[in-house]
């Protein structure tokens, strides 16, 4: 019985051994849990063992973890699309017509179709389909993100910026951060406009120098 119902599930990614032993341990639950009070013990254990065979689906061998209910709507449409083209030369079911015949929305048939390549996984190093130049996945996915560069900047100038008296740091806080213009810096500060500017031009260049400077050899001490 138990390898009857692990036959169901062949040709799904697993091989029909691991899937025995996965009814055979269902079976085993079964065989535990039964309470021979309730009716045969058939009719008890066949749906146990074909639920530890669809857990084992659906917790081991998705390569990227999607939702249950999105597994669920793979599961439909794959069934679905395979009873749709029994016929040999039946052309592919669009979408509509998948959702025609389980009587699910087009978005849930999409999400669907969308997980049966949640499955399983391409090497970045697999060459593309139809590519006579042979590059490869990884040279087509993702970006440089400009954002990495915001982040190594900041960490380059924060030793600078520590080392800048408190009223230049406080000049530089107020106009890069709090968006103040000059001269309204110079009327808190009690100072001329162009002082402002010179102190920010000054402060900057100190601190753009310093992080572009070659580092320092190890004990160096400076003067």
């Amino acid at each position: 019985m138990a390898h009857r119902i692990a036959s169901r599930f062949r040709d799904r990614g697993e091989s029909i051994e691991d899937l025995r032993q996965v009814a055979a341990l269902g079976l085993v639950k079964a065989v535990d849990r039964f309470d021979p009070s309730r009716g045969a013990f058939e009719s008890y254990a066949v749906p146990t063992i074909t639920g530890e065979i669809k857990r084992h689906f659906r917790d081991r061998l998705w390569v990227l973890r999607v939702p249950r209910r999105v597994q669920e709507l793979r599961n439909r449409v794959r069934v679905t699309r395979r009873e749709l083209t029994q016929v040999p030369g039946t052309p592919e079911p669009t979408r509509a017509d998948i959702a025609a015949h389980t009587g699910l929305s087009e978005d849930d048939v999409r999400a669907g179709l969308e997980a049966l390549d949640s499955f399983s996984t391409l090497s970045l190093d697999a060459e593309l389909t139809g590519d006579d130049d042979g590059h490869n996945l990884a040279e087509i996915v993702g970006a440089t993100d400009a954002s990495y560069d915001v982040v190594i900047d900041r960490e380059a100038v924060k030793a600078g910026l520590r080392r800048l008296p408190e009223r230049e740091r406080a000049i530089l806080y107020m106009r890069f951060f709090e968006d103040m213009t000059q001269s309204r810096i110079a009327e808190r500060l009690g100072i001329s406009q162009m002082h402002v500017s010179r102190l920010i031009s000054r402060s900057c260049a100190r601190v753009r120098n310093e992080a572009l400077a070659p580092p320092r050899p190890a004990g160096h001490i400076a003067l």
